[in-house]
């Protein structure tokens, strides 16, 4: 006899009398009781996060929820004004742009940080004489290597993105700066010394450090900047609905393209065949 297959999971479960959520009662113990962000947490992690966590995870939700006008924003209000009968695929449309140069950053800051923390030879640095020194030393590589350091100016900000002390003083008030947070920081406090000019620490790299402090799976900080800005692409198409801006931004570059002459593609030369020798 074929034995049935086993699908386990400590998360949703349904039964005729009970919905269970995390080895809870969903109507009775998480409804009304559990914050959306606590639940996110804890559906990541599968551990209540203290009041403490609770506080800089959703503090990192607020810091990366909304933007302004940034790529995702505008996409998700063309494509609504393409296909309004699919909410769905608008927020889908600005999702899909959460990448290297917008919502990935933060990603790509909590992985490099962590990267480097690993690479430690000994002990970590205790103070922050220590904490520049590896700093310094980290910026210096990625410098001798041609590679930017994630997290590191912001083409807006450019004195400062008022996020990035905010988390850090929320971190420090709930006891929870770990490695991550201390080597962006010193970053922060080093980098002009190797490149000559002071830039600021971006929020969503700021983010990245206090979520892998958190203890949170580098492999899904990109998916809490997604969670985070799913709400500010809500409050984009409600306003959308209220205030439209999507058809002057489609007429805007439709009646001002200018035709050219094609630019044909040329391959990238190959090296010369040799003779086999």
């Amino acid at each position: 006899m074929t034995e049935r297959p086993d699908y386990p999971t400590a998360l949703g479960a349904s039964s005729l009398e009970q919905i269970t959520l995390l080895g809870t009662d969903l109507a009775r113990d998480v409804m009304g009781t559990v914050g959306f962000g606590e639940l996110s947490f804890w559906l990541a992690t599968q551990r209540r996060p203290t009041p403490g966590e609770t506080r800089v995870f959703e503090a990192v939700l607020a810091a990366l929820a909304d933007h302004g006008y940034t790529p995702t924003a505008i996409v998700t209000r063309l494509t609504y004004l393409g296909a309004p009968d699919s909410i769905q695929g608008a927020l889908a449309a600005g999702l899909l742009g959460g990448g290297s140069r917008f919502l990935g950053v933060t990603e790509d800051c909590g992985r490099f940080l962590h990267d480097v923390l690993v690479g430690v030879d000994g002990a970590l640095p205790t103070d922050d004489a220590g904490w520049d020194a590896l700093a310094l030393e980290t910026v210096t590589a990625q410098r001798a290597a041609g590679r930017f350091v994630p997290g590191l100016g912001h083409h807006v900000h450019k004195q400062g993105d008022p996020r990035t002390p905010r988390l850090i003083e929320i971190a420090t008030e709930e006891g929870l700066v770990g490695p991550h947070l201390a080597l962006f920081s010193a970053i922060g406090r080093v980098h002009d010394e190797v490149l000559g000019k002071k830039l600021p620490l971006n929020g969503a790299g700021v983010c990245g450090a206090a979520l892998a402090d958190l203890g949170l799976p580098l492999e899904l900080l990109r998916g809490f900047a997604l969670l985070a800005r799913t709400a500010g692409l809500i409050g984009q198409l409600a306003e959308e609905l209220r205030r439209p801006v999507a058809n002057d931004i489609f007429l805007s570059v439709d009646l001002n393209n200018r035709p050219v002459a094609p630019d044909p593609y040329v391959p990238p030369s190959l090296p010369a065949a040799g003779d086999g020798a």
